[in-house]
């Protein structure tokens, strides 16, 4: 592909939780602004916006990377080592009597990685349903959910009640190894260096201004500054090293997906 057809803006796909905005800050408030048209959607909808191309950069769930041989762009994503806070297993039963689970049907990626913890670690393979993440109703419908995301930070796992999980720390208990959930990606034959340039800046961008983020974002989804703090530094991860990458194989391997091209261990 001609890089002189991209001389002037991407279009670029972003998810609209909280976790990636330190990655887009610099696309919404700094030089790598003038490089891109950003949208936000939630991560099945970016997936499917990248597949049609509607947008030629997204950050998109492993698995969809994945199932659409999409090319990653190297340097930063949505990554932890350890517990995530993010991504919920609420159970009103024991886990290892599942049998009905519904899933928030936001990203492919979680529901892909709640089945290979409850295989791997707790024998069991419960039937899946989607449904908004709505917990009070999925628990009507099922014996656990799967809730990711912003809704997922509105759950306090002490206080909720029930049996709860975080999946980034159960990975970290299977595997010993970061979990990759999403990475920015396109299809082959873009100007992957001028992409990773923007992509960089803008998460470096970002980086150092968590303060002046953490202001902005916290009131508006309905969480505490503190929470918003904690999740930012602490429990996201951004930086794709090669831990991570050997995370994703291994995710992907267990998951019977393929591996993507872009990013080598």
């Amino acid at each position: 592909m001609d890089v002189g057809v991209h001389a002037s803006r991407f279009r670029v796909g972003s998810v609209g939780f909280l976790n990636p905005v330190p990655l887009v800050w610099g696309m919404l408030h700094g030089p790598q602004k003038e490089r891109v048209d950003l949208s936000f959607s939630l991560p099945s909808v970016c997936s499917q916006q990248l597949e049609t191309g509607e947008i030629e950069v997204g950050l998109v769930p492993v698995a969809e990377i994945a199932r659409q041989g999409l090319e990653i762009i190297p340097g930063v994503g949505i990554t932890c080592f350890g517990s995530v806070r993010s991504i919920l297993l609420v159970s009103k039963v024991p886990v290892r009597q599942i049998k009905v689970l519904a899933a928030d049907s936001s990203s492919r990626t979680s529901i892909e990685l709640v089945r290979v913890i409850l295989r791997e670690r707790y024998g069991c393979e419960p039937r899946m349903v989607r449904h908004a993440p709505v917990l009070d109703e999925m628990l009507a419908e099922a014996d656990a959910a799967v809730i990711i995301g912003d809704p997922a930070l509105h759950i306090d796992p002490i206080t909720v009640g029930y049996e709860c999980l975080d999946l980034g720390e159960e990975w970290r208990l299977l595997t010993g190894l970061p979990m990759v959930f999403a990475a920015w990606a396109g299809k082959a034959g873009l100007p992957f260096r001028q992409l990773e340039q923007i992509t960089r800046g803008s998460y470096e961008y970002g980086a150092a201004r968590i303060d002046e983020i953490v202001e902005s974002e916290h009131h508006k989804r309905g969480i505490s500054k503190d929470l918003a703090d904690r999740y930012l530094r602490q429990y996201i991860r951004y930086k794709l090293g090669k831990m991570e990458l050997q995370g994703l194989e291994t995710f992907l391997a267990f998951a019977g997906l393929p591996r993507p091209v872009g990013a080598k261990v």
